[in-house]
């Protein structure tokens, strides 16, 4: 007899209740715009699953992907320091419009490698977590993404071709690039984009194959291009009221999950692309591992002012992050 994994959970938690004595169990929202199939789709699951475990069954993550609740990335630290969920997962480019620092890890090709990224992350996360903090809420894990390339309708062979896109972007800083670039760029979210995508008035997208994989994006774009132009990472963070009304071993159990779900999610890194990959070309998705040297110039020479600018936008934090996230 088949069981559906809502009567599961619900059986599970019913043993917990029957074998503990009676205690309540602490429902807590966890939204992400992400399919469950993508990167942060898979850490929200993750942490959900090891919450349940470590709490034994007293508090249970009620995860919403593909934007459900209506929150998207670029609002979700105002939907959590708000309470419209306890806890979500965002994309941290997205986040940038609002707080510029958020945007270091989408900076064009600054962190181009895994080694890259983490040491980035690393530096950046004291000035994460400070920031979190002023809004009532902490951070819970980072989540990486493969490596952002193009997504098109038609392969991107010359700086022609290039030019010739109405590509969507992930944050101010790659809308401007490709701009530069001489393509027309609009940084939306993917839940906004994907309508106009199958509608054909946007015929690319700067993503990973790993959001693109989670949304079928070859149904309408078969041609990635990679460019490998970033490897950011999306942010989960809990609300702190929420946090501080759990008691002490439930929120050890709580920071434990985190610590947990971030080491899975960046281990989980490794072998993704090819994944990714292997699932982009069952799927009739061309990939273009050898984009022509003038359309990288190209895109290079555009995003030659971008750290810079997320500098002067930043402040402060900006020049000691990129020096200690360069450190080997």
């Amino acid at each position: 007899m088949h069981v559906s994994p809502s009567l599961r959970l619900m059986a599970g938690i019913a043993m917990a209740f029957i074998g503990h004595g009676a205690y309540a169990v602490t429902t807590l929202t966890m939204t992400t715009e992400y399919p469950a199939t993508s990167m942060p789709g898979q850490g929200v699951s993750t942490f959900a699953d090891l919450v349940r475990a470590k709490t034994a069954g007293t508090v249970v993550i009620d995860a919403t992907y593909d934007a459900a609740k209506g929150i998207k990335s670029g609002d979700m630290i105002d939907a959590v320091e708000t309470r419209k969920v306890d806890a979500g997962d965002a994309f941290a480019g997205a986040l940038a419009t609002k707080y510029p620092l958020f945007g270091v890890s989408s900076l064009p090709f600054l962190a181009d490698s895994l080694s890259k990224a983490r040491n980035l992350n690393k530096a950046a996360r004291p000035a994460y977590e400070k920031l979190l903090a002023a809004h009532g809420q902490k951070l819970l894990y980072t989540t990486p993404w493969p490596a952002s390339g193009i997504w098109s309708k038609q392969k991107i062979d010359s700086v022609a071709a290039l030019k010739a896109l109405n590509i969507r972007t992930y944050d101010a800083t790659s809308q401007d690039v490709m701009q530069k670039a001489g393509a027309r760029a609009q940084n939306i979210s993917f839940a906004d984009a994907m309508p106009r995508i199958a509608a054909g008035d946007v015929n690319a997208v700067l993503s990973s194959g790993d959001g693109g994989a989670g949304r079928k994006l070859w149904e309408h774009l078969p041609n990635f291009s990679e460019i490998n132009y970033a490897m950011p990472i999306s942010i989960a963070t809990m609300n702190l009221q929420a946090y501080q009304a759990l008691d002490a071993r439930t929120r050890r159990a709580i920071d434990q999950a985190a610590a947990q779900t971030e080491t899975e999610q960046w281990k989980r890194i490794d072998g993704r692309l090819q994944q990714n990959y292997a699932n982009m070309r069952k799927n009739g998705v061309a990939i273009n591992t050898a984009v022509p040297p003038a359309v990288r110039k190209a895109l290079r020479d555009a995003a030659a002012d971008s750290v810079q600018a997320w500098k002067t936008a930043v402040g402060p934090d900006a020049a000691n992050i990129l020096k200690q996230g360069s450190k080997r």
